[in-house]
């Protein structure tokens, strides 16, 4: 049994491993995140525990890539959580859009 990533996968040519080096690259953590966050840390630890301290939101890289085991969880259909799902998506349309194609959805996968 065959899921829809399978199948959109050996549609479109895109190996496995190819997903995951993309993921890999699109959820690391760069340096502005590290600098954001040791930041942060040092404001927080200025702050002391007396006082409650608040960051300015920011949206951070989860810093989280897709196993190899949910890869083939999610290749032979079985579940997997939204935000392996996520980044699984992150990773397909950064392929995608390397190759010139347009971006797809998550329901085209899953």
């Amino acid at each position: 049994m065959s899921s829809k990533l399978a199948k959109f996968l050996e549609e479109n040519k895109i190996d496995g491993r190819r997903v995951l080096t993309a993921s890999r690259q699109q959820e690391r953590r760069s340096k502005e995140d590290r600098a954001f966050l040791a930041a942060v840390a040092h404001q927080r630890s200025l702050a002391g525990k007396k006082e409650t301290f608040t960051p300015e939101k920011r949206k951070l890289a989860s810093g989280r890539p897709v196993t190899e085991i949910c890869l083939a969880a999610a290749l032979q259909g079985k579940s997997i959580s939204g935000p392996a799902k996520s980044r699984m998506l992150r990773a397909v349309n950064h392929i995608l859009e390397q190759r010139k194609k347009p971006a797809v959805d998550l329901r085209a996968l899953f």
